[in-house]
């Protein structure tokens, strides 16, 4: 892992017991500002008519404020989809204590290091329908296992269009996308969505002027 990035160690900290500390208040705030706008923008080009993939449409947002994209509706042929509620999507909700909304590729390496500390993603346990993984796979990692694993310097690699908007709560965008495998699509999405949002804002600038002629 490049220096640079260890040096951002102290910053993210994990803890069993509570969330893992990933900015200061006043960059929270800053960053989900613009994931509303960028989800506002994004909302717009929804075609309201399309409702055939219920599930997607009402299941979050990824962390770059667009609709959540599925991580895997087919574990490793298993047929059983990743995700807390098993559709194939890293969707959380009140029931999701665990928080599995980081969609990660894992490797044999990471999957050995992740049974060390106690969370064993290898044995299959059908009674949970987990099929047990094999690197390679697609899972929805929780956000507090992928900040320790990021500690420890075994953090896999992740998918941010499928990774959910709640994972920001643990870990920094800026941190994510270092490990992205989809860091090209996802930043051709951004770039058009900032577009669109340095559009609308040279809109409504416009309106706000013309308002203030008309009183003049």
């Amino acid at each position: 892992m490049p220096r640079t990035t260890r040096n951002f160690l102290p910053v993210v900290v994990f803890l069993l017991t509570s969330r893992a500390l990933a900015w200061s208040p006043g960059l929270g705030r800053h960053v989900r500002h613009h994931a509303a706008v960028r989800r506002f923008m994004a909302e717009r080009e929804e075609d309201d008519g399309d409702i055939a993939d219920v599930w997607t449409k009402h299941s979050g947002y990824n962390v770059l404020g667009t609709e959540l994209s599925c991580c895997c509706s087919n574990v490793g042929g298993s047929d059983i989809g990743t995700g807390f509620y098993r559709n194939g999507l890293c969707a959380t909700g009140e029931m999701d204590m665990g928080r599995h909304t980081v969609c990660v590729r894992v490797t044999a390496e990471f999957l050995e290091y992740s049974k060390s500390v106690g969370n064993d993603l290898s044995t299959p346990m059908p009674q949970y329908s987990f099929p047990g993984l094999n690197g390679g796979d697609i899972w929805c990692l929780c956000a507090q296992r992928w900040a320790q694993a990021y500690n420890a310097g075994k953090a896999p690699k992740l998918f941010l269009q499928a990774t959910h908007e709640k994972t920001l709560d643990y870990i920094p965008l800026d941190i994510l996308k270092i490990f992205a495998i989809d860091a090209a699509e996802a930043k051709a999405v951004m770039d058009k969505l900032n577009l669109q949002r340095s559009l609308l804002d040279d809109m409504m600038s416009k309106v706000v002027t013309d308002g203030e002629d008309s009183f003049q």
